[in-house]
């Protein structure tokens, strides 16, 4: 037996962008970088940026740019240098959800040996089971990268040895794929599970920082790398980094895991204060699911949630859960977000037509 850590990486990251605005970050959601200011010595002075909800561009001055967006690191570097090589090398991961009756225990499964060499996992997680995942070296990247047949087919051939029942492809509940971020090798070896999970940290002739590679469980290490490295590029006050002993946002001592709101940590009487304003808001947004209506205007409110897809599929998680109660439940939660928003019946039609889009991608269709 051994012990590994569970985290639920869209409710970190949320809560390490509350964490950065009450330390008094400025964030900017929505936006997207579209070029790099230079000065008459080409050293970077800010980005350019577009609001992607109005169409508005914004030249933002920096004394320091830090390049640190995953698979898209060459994008920005090449806004830098049009020749320069690529850095990452995209590896996707894939992985299928399942009822828990596939594994009815508290204990996740490891197989060991696989016939690609890997290991698979089959873990709980969010009341379903996990299992995956693959390691496909993938020669571009996008923003809503699909699982590949092969792909599907090889963790269900291996899974369908150890469960209690060979699941089909009719039993997933969603599958979904990621991208990591791989430094790419130099040496030619093209093998991504030999090319290296630590992070790389590089610095452009024009000062642009860059971090790539590396995975959650080390994130706090990266922050304080880049923080140390951007006061030396940048000529800042040398303040030591913090990060190491800085509490999360709505962070407790002893969370009570078996409250299904558990994940809003300290915020949860916050949420729970919503149903004062609006009793309608206790009620579930569908018989089938644990979330309650005011935990959508909560994530409106304090979760800077701009779309249907942001609710469910990053501030909830039932996108990845259960492809097809997501689509059932995304009318309800347009139309509460309209209200919120102030948007009309054709922002919710549209976003509904839009997060259905993107959901199909996370159902099996039978061969």
């Amino acid at each position: 037996m051994y012990h590994d850590g569970q985290f639920d990486d869209s409710r970190l990251a949320i809560n390490l962008a509350q964490t950065a605005i009450e330390q008094s970050a400025t964030l900017l959601n929505y936006f997207k970088v579209t070029g790099l200011i230079k000065d008459t010595t080409n050293k970077i002075i800010g980005v350019k940026a577009t609001d992607t909800e109005t169409g508005a561009g914004y030249q933002l001055k920096a004394k320091t740019v830090i390049n640190a967006t995953g698979v898209f690191v060459d994008d920005v570097l090449k806004m830098d240098t049009p020749e320069k090589k690529p850095m990452v090398r995209p590896s996707q991961g894939v992985h299928l959800v399942l009822d828990r009756s596939f594994l009815p225990a508290e204990d996740a499964l490891m197989i060991p040996k696989t016939e690609d060499g890997r290991v698979l996992f089959a873990v709980p997680w969010h009341e379903k089971l996990l299992i995956g995942t693959t390691d496909t070296p993938i020669n571009s990247h996008s923003l809503e990268p699909v699982a590949l047949d092969e792909e599907v087919d090889f963790i269900l051939r291996t899974a369908g040895k150890y469960l209690t029942k060979a699941p089909t492809r009719a039993d997933v509940l969603s599958v979904f794929a990621g991208l990591r971020p791989l430094a790419a090798p130099q040496d030619g070896a093209s093998k991504t599970k030999e090319i290296s999970r630590s992070h790389k940290l590089i610095v452009s002739a024009s000062g642009l920082i860059t971090i790539t590679g590396g995975k959650w469980t080390t994130y706090r290490k990266m922050a304080e790398d880049i923080v140390d490295k951007t006061i030396e590029v940048g000529g800042l006050n040398n303040i030591p980094c913090k990060t190491a002993s800085l509490s999360i946002h709505g962070s407790r001592p002893n969370p009570d895991r078996t409250n299904p709101m558990f994940v809003y940590g300290a915020d949860i009487e916050n949420v729970l204060a919503l149903y004062k304003e609006n009793p309608n808001w206790k009620n579930l947004v569908h018989a089938e699911c644990s979330y309650t209506k005011g935990e959508v205007i909560w994530s409106v409110r304090n979760e800077m949630a701009r779309t249907v897809e942001d609710i469910l599929a990053r501030r909830t998680r039932v996108l990845f859960l259960d492809a097809r109660l997501a689509i059932e439940m995304a009318p309800e939660v347009a139309h509460l977000m309209a209200g919120e928003l102030g948007k009309d019946a054709e922002w919710e039609t549209a976003q509904v037509k839009a997060f259905n889009e993107t959901a199909k991608n996370y159902i099996l269709t039978p061969h």
